[in-house]
């Protein structure tokens, strides 16, 4: 597969899943809002977007900031993992556009096609079988395999990494799709060539020189490949 702008022909790729085939940062985002609202928490709304697609240790500097115990933090937590869980059992959980589409069309031109997220292998799975696209995947990494076999979280390239190898490609073979700054990062860390598709934060001028490439959403993608 030729994509225009990208200098070498890929054989496989590898996908980010929440912010980038899903929405489902959108979802968490919403549910932090509310949650907040319904504990009086007086956080402003654009303060979330800093966990998105965040590292454990922001979260816990946003935590540190905003939460003054750990009892409050947890049921805030727990309330916004309960609004969407419930959100996603009424159908609001979607495919992103042109999410589809790509699947599809890698599928038909044969790419092997894998993903690799920060999240548990539990809610991956949930999600992939809920907006029905699970079965296009060869391989996937989640956070079960770091913990399980000691290895770092995005933004380390370990993730990455551990995906090239179930691959069975080359590193110049393989393009990472995805979202957010610290997936870019881990990308560039692990010297695999990356196209972000910024989910709600706009990339930055390190993501543009990290990524080789940014796209609106994967039907600009599509419109690239030969």
């Amino acid at each position: 597969m030729q994509i225009k702008g990208i200098k070498h022909e890929k054989q496989g790729v590898i996908f980010d899943m929440d912010g980038l085939l899903v929405n489902s940062e959108e979802l968490y985002w919403k549910a932090n809002i509310q949650a907040s609202k319904e504990y009086n928490l007086g956080i402003p709304d654009d303060s979330y977007l800093t966990l998105v697609g965040a590292s454990i240790k922001s979260m816990d500097d946003f935590y540190a900031k905003y939460f003054a115990s750990d009892e409050v933090r947890r049921a805030f937590v727990k309330r916004t993992d309960d609004l969407v869980w419930q959100w996603t059992d009424e159908g609001k959980l979607v495919l992103k556009p042109g999410v589809q589409e790509i699947l599809d069309k890698f599928e038909e031109l044969g790419i092997n096609m894998g993903l690799a997220s920060n999240n548990y292998k539990s809610v991956v799975d949930h999600d992939l079988w809920v907006t029905g696209c699970r079965n296009y995947f060869d391989y996937i990494v989640t956070h079960d395999e770091v913990a399980e076999h000691k290895l770092r979280s995005k933004p380390f390239p370990d993730l990455y990494l551990e995906a090239q190898k179930k691959s069975g490609l080359a590193k110049d073979q393989l393009l990472i799709f995805e979202d957010s700054s610290m997936g870019v990062e881990a990308a560039a860390n692990a010297g695999i060539d990356c196209v972000m598709i910024p989910d709600l934060k706009a990339p930055t001028a390190i993501d543009r020189k990290k990524a080789i490439m940014v796209c609106q959403n994967f039907f600009q993608l599509s419109t690239l490949i030969f």
